[in-house]
């Protein structure tokens, strides 16, 4: 009888371990928010109609950006232009691979401070196999290409970098041209606050069972309706992911979620933000999850037509606003 009870008692301290570390876990990969913000009111305005016009210009419009050099650099030419409405300083950066130039384009705002590192957000404008990509990704260069727009008429203590990025879907490339970027900025010693990937920010749906997930235990702590916006990150991104979706929440009404887990998690690394991870800069990828809700995904039927701009342009404006909120942080 005692040996019972003495094997009782341990198996039920054993049982409450394991649901402490399945409660510690549940709270390191979803990072809750404990208390609902209110939506801060804000005089920005972002302009939904901006945002189908880009999209359904790169997507519908220029030649497939593709890894056809010459249709690359019409898409970078289109980038650095409308860029180039909003910044006086926009660059191209340039990388040679097989004797072919290869564009990113950079619109920079802020200005150099002792305070705060350089704030850097990205979105690639390639194409994989001269599909329309309206969601993947012209729908984060339409988010780079407004967020533009807001920065111009903000006062920004501190450095933003803006870039589009070539031959993130160039099979044997693997993200080259975001790649190069965070090679050059640690080559220059360049501080960096945090990075942003804007990877498929359009695709959203309110109906039952619209939202899949790359593990079946994600199922069960996350939403079935792919209504959300995602914040994702590894292990190391968990204060950052934490400060964007709580920035999200109190400025935009979108619903967001977050997930900080292992890299080996497909989907996890396949967008620009690893690129900057190989030189230890905090980043993390904004996304509407991709495949695991937008089956259009690298097909012929990603087209402009399938994307909600009203809700893109709550996720620019969650954007726009953990930005500048961090930024005032740094700057106190």
């Amino acid at each position: 009888m005692v040996l019972v009870s003495s094997w009782l008692k341990v198996m039920g301290v054993i049982v409450i371990f394991i649901m402490l570390l399945l409660a510690i876990l549940w709270f390191v990969t979803t990072q809750p928010l404990l208390s609902s913000a209110p939506v801060v009111e804000s005089d920005i305005v972002v302009d939904a109609q901006a945002l189908q016009d880009y999209v359904y210009h790169l997507s519908n419009e220029l030649p497939p950006r593709s890894d056809d050099i010459a249709n690359l650099d019409v898409a970078a030419a289109y980038v650095f232009d409308e860029l180039s409405r909003f910044s006086d300083n926009v660059n191209d950066q340039t990388f040679v691979i097989d004797g072919l130039t290869y564009r990113n384009v950079i619109a920079h705002f802020g200005q150099k401070s002792d305070q705060c590192g350089s704030y850097i957000i990205g979105a690639h404008y390639d194409v994989l196999g001269g599909h329309p990509g309206a969601d993947d990704n012209a729908s984060g260069v339409a988010g780079l290409l407004e967020l533009a727009r807001l920065f111009a008429k903000a006062d920004l203590p501190c450095p933003i970098e803006l870039v589009s990025y070539t031959l993130e879907e160039t099979v044997g490339h693997g993200h080259k041209g975001s790649l190069y970027h965070a090679r050059d900025l640690a080559e220059r010693n360049i501080a960096v606050e945090f990075m942003m990937s804007l990877e498929m920010i359009g695709y959203f749906s309110k109906e039952p069972n619209s939202q899949d997930y790359p593990l079946p235990v994600l199922n069960t702590i996350y939403p079935s309706v792919g209504n959300f916006i995602a914040v994702v990150g590894d292990f190391k991104q968990i204060a950052l992911t934490r400060f964007i979706k709580a920035s999200f929440r109190s400025s935009s009404s979108i619903p967001v979620r977050s997930i900080n887990t292992s890299k080996k998690v497909p989907g996890i690394t396949w967008s620009d933000h690893v690129s900057y991870w190989q030189f230890g800069f905090p980043a993390v990828m904004i996304t509407d999850t991709s495949y695991n809700r937008n089956h259009n995904y690298h097909t012929q039927h990603d087209t402009w037509d399938t994307l909600d701009y009203e809700t893109m342009s709550k996720v620019v404006a969650g954007v726009y606003h953990a930005t500048l909120s961090h930024m005032m942080n740094e700057t106190l």
